[in-house]
């Protein structure tokens, strides 16, 4: 008896939150097709616009539980990175806020290596507030604004190291292939551009998964695994050199990228 609602009560929770992700996700692309809105906008979730939203769904086990586990691993590996990096004087760029606590764990690894500027972007104004409230301990080290990754307003090759967590898989195509132009651009030459993405699983049954997954909650992921994938759309380009590490079988990737001299 006693198994019997344990059992139930799982999945009563793991549906309850299958259900809330779907609508805030998923349900908000639904809803905006038919509610005209600017169009570089049409495609951001309400979990990532809504404040009260946002603070309800920025819980690191909830962002873990999404990335299957994942997610300390990932953050490591770019907080690893970022310290290899000389930045002093020069200036740093994360391109979109992120939940969990990557954002922390960056300024201070960014800081530490003597950045003479941090700037942190994000289209989304209340994302930047939240963010703020997240990096008390670091006022007065960093700057917020408010920027489309797609038309970012950096000079050329002002930026030796930009961060971009998770955010391409979020953007249509036509978004994804401008943001990265964008990234590309910013990026000082001989400076670094780290990118922590979803990647193609090795494994069959968990790219059909993957399919699965993608298609109900993240539409726009899907070309990630191809031809946007960091690797191939960066060395594609010509004048990047890429480093990949993969996690879980290869559905999850942080990929280093220099731009040549």
């Amino acid at each position: 008896m006693t198994e019997s609602i344990f059992v139930m009560a799982f999945t009563v929770l793991v549906c309850t939150g299958l259900g809330y992700f779907f609508l805030v996700t998923r349900g908000a692309l639904i809803a905006h097709a038919f509610v005209p809105r600017a169009q570089d906008r049409f495609h951001v979730y309400w979990v990532y616009s809504n404040m009260n939203l946002i603070k309800f769904s920025d819980r690191k086990h909830w962002v873990s539980a999404v990335l299957l586990f994942q997610y300390d691993r990932l953050v490591d590996k770019v907080v690893s990175e970022i310290r290899r990096i000389p930045l002093q004087g020069r200036t740093f760029l994360m391109t979109s806020c992120a939940f969990g606590d990557v954002m922390p764990k960056v300024i201070n690894a960014v800081v530490n290596n003597g950045a003479g500027s941090i700037l942190i972007t994000d289209l989304i104004k209340n994302e930047l507030i939240h963010a703020g409230k997240k990096l008390n301990d670091f006022q007065g080290k960093f700057e917020l604004a408010e920027a489309d990754a797609t038309h970012m307003p950096h000079a050329d090759g002002s930026v030796e190291l930009n961060l971009i967590f998770f955010l391409f898989h979020e953007l249509p195509d036509a978004s994804k292939s401008l943001a990265y132009q964008e990234a590309m651009r910013v990026t000082a030459p001989g400076g670094k551009l780290i990118i922590a993405e979803f990647h193609r699983p090795r494994k069959r049954i968990l790219r059909l998964l993957g399919c699965l997954y993608f298609t109900v909650f993240e539409p726009f992921a899907l070309t990630m695994w191809d031809q946007y994938d960091p690797v191939n759309y960066l060395e594609s380009n010509g004048g990047w050199t890429c480093q990949r590490s993969s996690y879980c079988f290869g559905n999850f990737q942080v990929v280093t990228a220099t731009k040549a001299t």
